[in-house]
């Protein structure tokens, strides 16, 4: 089978117009890749028909609760509902391993963690380096100017003989040029329409005067505001919506 990309949700911190937050679930036929954890996460997969207990690789741009707010819930899964049978990694930036814990036992301080610890792997993925995390799988990673104090990252994905790019959360740069060049599919944030001052997000005004840069296969917004979503007609550029599946 062609690998294929399932949007769990396309929205951005705010739900706007009740989209799900952020998460990507990448499947090649031989495996699975989630590629950012949002608080719906549970919900939008099994919504969707997609098993928590299918996943091989989590990889997450950055330590936003939009983006991996929905980690503990998958531990939580593995816990009670559908205990894991094998090894998963967990890849993305420097404190991905403590802050997931720490916010977990925040939410649920009885459980016994010790059994689905021993099937997680964490890694650090550094901005600037290619990671090989499976013999099929190859993850180049940038920093992108979304935080200040932590690495938020950008993560080019090669797998099953297809590449996708993901801007994750993030203000223009043009290192986002190198990442998606080629690429069989770019998702690319857009939370604003027109908002210039907020330079940690990219706004679809300033994405545009880009576009004829940007040189993947295929380009789709993601991350998506209120703002642009309420301009849609406006949009020239794909968008994604949640539960969208995509022949990559």
């Amino acid at each position: 089978m062609r690998p294929r990309l399932t949007v769990l949700g396309a929205g951005d911190a705010f739900a706007s117009k009740g989209r799900f937050q952020a998460g990507y679930v990448i499947d090649t036929g031989a495996m699975r890749i989630l590629m950012d954890a949002g608080p719906t996460l549970l919900a939008s997969m099994k919504r969707l028909g997609l098993s928590p207990a299918d996943l091989d690789l989590v990889l997450i741009s950055h330590l936003h609760g939009d983006h991996f707010g929905g980690l503990p819930f998958l531990i939580l899964e593995y816990l009670y509902e559908t205990p894991r049978r094998r090894r998963l990694v967990l890849a993305g930036p420097p404190h991905l391993e403590e802050r997931t814990w720490a916010l977990f036992r925040m939410m649920y301080p009885e459980s016994d963690t010790t059994e689905v610890a021993r099937q997680l792997q964490f890694v650090v993925l550094q901005p600037g380096c290619v990671k090989h995390l499976d013999s099929a799988v190859q993850v180049r990673s940038i920093r992108t100017p979304h935080t200040q104090r932590d690495i938020s990252l950008g993560f080019r994905v090669d797998a099953g003989g297809k590449s996708v790019a993901f801007s994750g959360d993030t203000g223009w740069t043009d290192e986002l040029i190198p990442l998606s060049a080629g690429a069989d599919l770019f998702l690319c944030e857009c939370t604003y329409f027109d908002q210039p001052s907020l330079e940690f997000h990219i706004s679809y005004a300033h994405l545009i005067t880009q576009r004829a840069r940007l040189e993947p296969h295929r380009l789709l917004l993601t991350h998506i505001g209120s703002e642009v979503l309420q301009r849609a007609p406006e949009i020239a550029v794909e968008m994604a919506h949640d539960g969208m599946v995509i022949e990559v």
